[in-house]
């Protein structure tokens, strides 16, 4: 791929035969997969929460997120930690497990095609476009912060504040609050 001058870069990363990107804007870091912790009653896809430097990040498997079928997890796969900023305006970090890293492009916005709309049966807002590459490959752009629903993000909330009551107990037992 010929790099442009200018443009927006995009980190690449697979599931499966399909070659994704997000903003690198939006990367925070990658890190490896490591075991997270579960929290009970949450959708499958959401694998549980890890500390990130005091921060308690949820992660979801970007792949079952997106219906297909769940994969082992690899010496490849990879956490790729985004900075998602809700409707309100409100940021927070999330971990999207994926099966590997690919490349990092630089797409003009005008390379960037829009999504093929497929009707009000599927959810595709999460699309940013779609971008060539070599002519031969498509890499599909992904919204962040389209890509999770406010209920995910609410789920992301509750399970940052169980995390954080469990690290308390588990660091010498703080009081929660008016129980």
């Amino acid at each position: 791929m010929q790099a442009a001058a200018d443009g927006d870069q995009y980190l690449t990363f697979t599931l499966g035969e399909e070659e994704y990107g997000v903003d690198i804007l939006r990367v925070q870091e990658i890190k490896g997969w490591q075991r997270v912790t579960p929290i009970p009653n949450t959708p499958h896809y959401v694998k549980g929460v890890i500390n990130l430097r005091g921060t308690i990040v949820p992660v979801i498997d970007l792949r079952e997120r997106f219906g297909m079928s769940a994969q082992e997890y690899s010496k490849f796969t990879v956490v790729v930690m985004v900075r998602v900023v809700s409707a309100g305006g409100r940021e927070r970090i999330m971990g999207l497990v994926v099966d590997a890293l690919s490349e990092v492009y630089t797409f003009q916005s005008e390379q960037i095609r829009p999504a093929p709309e497929f009707g009000a049966a599927l959810r595709t807002n999460f699309l940013r476009g779609l971008a060539t590459v070599d002519d031969n490959k498509m890499v599909i752009i992904l919204d962040v912060d389209e890509l999770l629903s406010d209920e995910d993000l609410a789920i992301a909330d509750d399970q940052s504040r169980i995390a954080a009551v469990v690290r308390a107990d588990s660091e010498g037992g703080t009081e929660h609050g008016n129980d």
